[in-house]
């Protein structure tokens, strides 16, 4: 008998710290940041004056309880969400503004909620944070609602999808299609890490909070698209979660995109002809 390879995980991981570190991975990571604020407080200029931008929308109570809204030129044909990463402990939406350019030019309206961070949060508040923001923008816009997120964004609008997700009826029932960029799905393997100092992950609540692990519900569209030169766990957390929600009978995808990386895949956002602003502006 002759037996072929379908897959290798490679070597053990034995260093989760180096596993999950895009920053050492990535030539030039530092320069990222920065010069994505600078060109989303141009964007964000840009629209204010146009008339065609509202900055911190509350959704709740708390100090980053809020999300901005970008219109495009005449009525909106639905709305596409866009959710940071930032391993629920770090980053500000005003950082992304620029990644709403591809869904606007299709004439969709773009949200970025905002949310409050790990430790001040725990992960199952956060994804009751983003359940909040949705049942509110939901009565913003009218049409389709079609999420995507990065990093740990993935990992919040995959969330969304799982029956005990914490939005209203009346909201899923809009929801469409779901993209997860370089998404996190199973938080289990952080629980070893040293950011989990800062999450507060214990087992419980990272089995609470994994979409690998929970129930997606029917009917349901999930792509999950990750770089092929982004770190092994990431590549791995792609393809798990498409798998498994296949066998429960919904559509999913699992897409690499060759030689980007976890900090340039996000630029698919920025294209109005990408497989992600596809998906993002889908319309039954």
């Amino acid at each position: 008998m002759t037996e072929n390879l379908i897959w290798t995980g490679g070597d053990p991981v034995t260093d989760i710290d180096a596993a999950w570190d895009n920053g050492a991975s990535i030539e030039g990571a530092a320069a990222y940041t920065p010069r994505w604020a600078a060109e989303a407080k141009t964007f964000r200029e840009t629209l204010l004056a146009a008339g065609r931008a509202r900055i911190g929308v509350p959704y709740g109570d708390s100090p980053r309880q809020h999300y901005d809204l970008f219109l495009p030129e005449g009525a909106p044909k639905g709305l596409a969400v866009f959710v940071h990463g930032g391993y629920w402990k770090a980053h500000v939406i005003g950082n992304w503004s620029r990644f709403a350019e591809g869904p606007l030019a299709r004439g969709f309206a773009v949200a970025m909620p905002e949310y409050t961070l790990c430790p001040e949060a725990t992960v199952p508040e956060i994804t009751r944070e983003i359940g909040a923001f949705l049942d509110d923008i939901a009565e913003q816009i009218e049409g389709p609602i079609n999420l995507s997120g990065h990093s740990a964004g993935g990992h919040l609008v995959s969330r969304m999808l799982c029956r005990d997700a914490p939005i209203c009826e009346a909201t899923i029932e809009r929801i469409g299609k779901v993209v997860s960029i370089s998404g996190v799905h199973d938080l289990r393997c952080l629980i070893p890490a040293s950011m989990n100092e800062i999450l507060g992950l214990t087992l419980e609540s990272a089995r609470a909070e994994s979409p690998a692990l929970l129930e997606p519900r029917d009917g349901i569209d999930l792509t999950c698209i990750v770089g092929g030169a982004e770190l092994a766990e990431f590549r791995r957390q792609n393809a798990l979660l498409a798998n498994v929600w296949h066998g429960f009978g919904v559509r999913t995808v699992a897409l690499e995109a060759p030689g980007r990386h976890h900090f340039d895949i996000v630029d698919a956002l920025r294209d109005p002809d990408s497989t992600v602003v596809e998906a993002l502006t889908w319309t039954p």
